[in-house]
């Protein structure tokens, strides 16, 4: 069984990366820039952000952050994102959510232009990946998957593909992109019936549930590749926590022959990709003659 390695496939896409952007500064351009916003006092976000402010600095991405308190209102929050919008270096906003209470994620997001949407969160850029074949992004774990899978060299092409979970932010962009590139995909979800009978016949089998270890390898076709998207916290004997898959690999790793560890999977190429596109939108909006063909 090969261990699919996110954390190595990332530090290669990432090395790229940087030096498309030692290009775009060679040419006389300034550096892509994210900007990022962070409401609230919430320990998660901000270690989200952080990892997000050095994987950026690393690649050279410019960062710029706004911190403000949960006592803000909509209104000023609206402006800055305005003025995000209306700078012509900024290349992607990112709003970190979830966001306290009293904020509405949804109204909130759409203060964001669609043309700096750099996590796909819109719905008209949600929806221009079903409309049309030249979509310029894609929300980033799934982006992050299929770079993962090209990595490995594991083309999906013909390739019977079932995904576990129907989510807005994996399982439903996934399903587009692994139609797009001529596999024939599955789409299973809590109200589905028998589903080990389902996701055995999977030449590749993606979990994205949320549900630590619900997958064992009762579930797996022989030789199958599997893709754990999930990520739960589990309290352990000593009153630590750890993070865990959907997957149980100790058995799944028996069965499969090619499966994504968790951590170290997924989770490093979806950051990643964050920075992929921002990079990509970079250069479609200053129409820059270079090409991500990463």
């Amino acid at each position: 069984m090969q261990i699919l390695d996110g954390k190595r496939c990332s530090e290669f896409y990432r090395a790229q990366i940087s030096e498309i952007v030692k290009k775009i500064i060679a040419g006389g351009n300034s550096a892509p820039r994210l900007s990022l916003f962070m409401i609230g006092d919430n320990k998660n976000s901000e270690l989200y952000v952080k990892l997000k402010e050095k994987a950026c600095r690393d690649a050279g991405i410019e960062t710029r952050v706004h911190v403000l308190s949960e006592n803000a209102s909509e209104e000023r929050l609206k402006e800055m994102i305005y003025e995000e919008n209306a700078d012509p270096e900024t290349a992607g906003i990112l709003i970190q959510l979830s966001l306290p209470g009293k904020f509405n994620e949804s109204r909130i997001l759409e203060f964001m232009d669609p043309a700096r949407d750099v996590e796909c969160f819109l719905p008209v850029n949600i929806g221009g990946m079903f409309l049309r074949n030249d979509t310029k992004i894609v929300p980033c774990t799934p982006l992050g998957i299929m770079k993962l899978l090209k990595y490995y060299e594991i083309d999906v092409a013909a390739k019977e593909v079932c995904i576990i979970g129907r989510s807005n932010l994996v399982g439903k962009p996934l399903a587009l992109l692994m139609l797009s590139a001529n596999a024939t995909v599955t789409v299973c979800h809590s109200k589905t019936r028998n589903l080990a009978e389902i996701t055995k016949r999977a030449d590749i089998l993606i979990s994205a549930a949320g549900r630590a270890g619900m997958i064992d390898d009762k579930f797996i076709k022989p030789g199958a590749v599997v893709i754990d998207v999930g990520s739960s916290r589990v309290k352990k004997a000593d009153g630590k926590y750890e993070a865990r898959g959907d997957c149980d690999f100790e058995k799944v790793s028996k069965v499969a022959g090619h499966m994504t560890p968790v951590p170290g999977g997924i989770g490093p190429m979806t950051i990643t990709m964050l920075l992929y596109n921002t990079v990509y939108n970079y250069i479609l909006m200053k129409k820059l003659d270079i090409t991500m063909n990463i």
